[in-house]
């Protein structure tokens, strides 16, 4: 009984030595040992392998099921009014009025929707080219062979029992040193002393909870990278975008004040840092709001404001409609990309599936998080340009610059009902489509005469 003390000691020892030296400390002055580099290279190679031996299942095997496709309606490419005018005159219709017939075309377009629309899918996981040896998205893949079902045994075990109870550790560490830090930091008088000791904390404790995710994080254009007294915005995938992007700078972050353990933080953090918290009744005030953070940009020597303008998160397909507001503000804004790998574990948070704990467990005991970061040159409204123009101008260069569908839809659809706005911006283009044919109804009728 003795030597299975000591020996549960001895490994107990080791394990701490792990994380507190080889992992914690490297992290907080961001140093690396190279060793997520080496497992991340490690699974490509995997998953390669597992991709091969899956094709040539599915060769040997025609009941393995055959991955869908990303879409199962071939649409057709253009607006409705040019589809609507090709019809009609295929139909070789006099004049601009109305026909019955028009209404296929929107039964059509009504069925297509229902089928596969392009706002639910956006809030639904990612998906995948073949199987990443996860239980959470097997499709029986892994009775094609022993040998991968080996590989998956042993995933579960290395996830699970190996690299599930670090990233524990890991989580815990960093949230406890975040808490403490800012709270410690928050006593010492208003001075750059005190502004410089709240940046390495918050650095250093989101750095630590990128190693408790095993992220592997490439950024791209740091030149570009947002600056004091400016407005971040980027795409919205999953609640570690923020840790994604304050591994690489220190950011005001901008949102609800919660109760439990996520108050304690959002107290503890806006001690030593100037974020900007609302309660749930100034939420609803967008002039309380948009004054507030005027005044934090107005002060040129306070972190860039963070915010994500989609308001929801999104299956990182896509780049939904930018609210306004967070571009009537002023000042200048700084866009950023954010692309995961979907082949090491699912990012996006399907919030009306899984709370919050149960997707921190999911995003822990998988194989890892791996994403791509772009910094793209500020932004600032031109001449002429409203808020709502200046909000898609980025979008869409986010988009482009991420491989990300750009897409009009809000992303309030996701828990909402379609506004009456869209419903009349349909038929105002439909309306369109009659009054240009009627007007070249009307030239060649004088043409002829």
């Amino acid at each position: 009984m003795e030597d299975l003390w000591t020996v549960a000691v001895a490994v107990f020892q080791l394990w701490m030595f792990v994380v507190v030296f080889l992992i914690t400390l490297p992290a907080m002055f961001g140093l690396s040992l190279g060793v997520t580099s080496v497992y991340i290279q490690i699974l490509v190679k995997l998953l390669e392998w597992a991709t091969i031996r899956i094709q040539r299942g599915r060769q040997e095997q025609p009941s393995v099921p055959a991955p869908l496709p990303n879409g199962i309606i071939e649409r057709a490419e253009g607006s409705m009014e040019e589809e609507m005018e090709q019809l009609r005159r295929s139909r070789s219709l006099e004049g601009g009025e109305f026909a019955l017939s028009d209404a296929l075309y929107f039964c059509k377009k009504g069925l297509e929707s229902i089928v596969d629309d392009q706002v639910t899918q956006r809030f639904s996981s990612e998906d995948l080219a073949s199987w990443n040896l996860l239980t959470r998205t097997n499709q029986n893949f892994r009775y094609i062979s022993l040998r991968l079902t080996i590989f998956w045994g042993i995933g579960v075990f290395v996830r699970y029992c190996v690299l599930f109870p670090l990233r524990i550790a890991l989580a815990i560490i960093g949230l406890s040193w975040l808490v403490i830090g800012t709270t410690l930091v928050g006593i010492l008088p208003e001075n750059s002393v005190k502004y410089w000791l709240s940046e390495v904390v918050h650095l250093t404790c989101y750095r630590i909870c990128a190693r408790a995710l095993s992220a592997t994080i490439r950024y791209h254009n740091k030149e570009n990278r947002p600056q004091k007294g400016g407005i971040c915005v980027a795409n919205h995938t999953t609640p570690i975008d923020v840790v994604i992007l304050a591994n690489d700078g220190c950011y005001a972050m901008v949102g609800q004040i919660h109760g439990g353990l996520m108050g304690v933080i959002q107290r503890s953090m806006v001690r030593s840092c100037p974020h900007v918290w609302f309660e749930r009744s100034e939420m609803k005030d967008r002039h309380a709001v948009t004054s507030r953070l005027r005044a934090h940009v107005a002060a040129k020597t306070k972190l860039p404001i963070l915010i994500f303008p989609e308001g929801t998160c999104i299956n990182n397909t896509s780049v939904m409609m930018f609210k306004k507001g967070s571009f009537e503000i002023g000042g200048t804004i700084h866009p950023v990309a954010i692309k995961y790998d979907p082949r090491f574990g699912d990012a996006f948070w399907n919030s009306s599936k899984y709370n919050m704990v149960s997707y921190l467990l999911r995003t822990m005991t998988s194989w890892a998080v791996v994403v791509n970061v772009w910094y793209l040159p500020p932004m600032t409204i031109q001449d002429g340009e409203d808020a709502v123009q200046f909000a898609n101008r980025v979008k869409s260069a986010i988009a482009c610059r991420g491989g990300l569908l750009d897409l009009a839809w809000d992303g309030s659809l996701k828990r909402g009902k379609v506004k009456d706005a869209y419903k009349e911006e349909q038929q105002k283009m439909y309306s369109r489509v009659i009054v240009r044919q009627n007007g070249i109804s009307a030239t060649n009728t004088r043409r002829d005469d």
